[in-house]
């Protein structure tokens, strides 16, 4: 038995008519689909079925948390996620995706895996920048970081946040095309 037959749906053995069918996701999971996005976490996976004999469609809502590294000092960060997609199989000569909710398998085969379909949905629902809240990131690293900073960064201990820059701080090349468009709004 492979590792991802629980995740494989045989069309020629699943009943015409609505399926409810449900997966408990582990960090063995993520190890085994070895993707790049997420490593562990713990979801829960309640699908929904419509076969009929022409497609399939199928309706996930995927709930959990999965951990990521933090884009400051790079421990786990806990990211809940929520969310629903929809996924369409219809039967035809060879396997191909259509687009992002359709895809079509071979008919003599009548199976798909999910697998990967799940994968992408909690991959695809991350955001994209994931920090700790402040004063959560890990207190070594956030010093090393505004120790090389570009510029002396005042130490909060509540906050993990970098300073914006000063508007004083402007590269004064920039001068030069203020007087442009000034001068253009002059001319008009």
């Amino acid at each position: 038995m492979g590792k991802f037959d629980t995740y494989k749906i045989d069309f020629k053995t699943l009943p015409h008519g609505i399926h409810e069918l449900e997966y408990k996701l582990d960090n063995k999971f993520f190890t085994d689909i070895d993707g790049d996005d997420v490593q562990k976490g713990k979801m829960k996976i309640f699908l929904t079925v419509k076969h009929s004999s022409l497609m399939a469609e199928m309706t996930f809502r995927l709930e959990g948390t999965v951990q990521v590294p933090c884009d400051r000092c790079l421990d786990d960060v806990d990211i809940q996620i929520e969310t629903q997609n929809r996924l369409i199989v219809k039967f035809g000569k060879e396997y191909a995706e259509e687009s992002e909710e359709i895809v079509t398998i071979p008919e003599d085969e009548g199976a798909i895996n999910l697998a990967w379909f799940i994968y992408e949905f909690i991959a695809l629902a991350v955001p994209m920048k994931h920090i700790h809240p402040p004063g959560k990131c890990n207190k070594t690293m956030s010093s090393k970081l505004k120790k090389h900073a570009a510029k002396n960064i005042p130490t909060d201990e509540d906050s993990d946040e970098l300073p914006l820059e000063d508007d004083d701080t402007i590269d004064p090349r920039w001068d030069a095309l203020k007087g442009i468009i000034e001068n253009d709004i002059e001319n008009e």
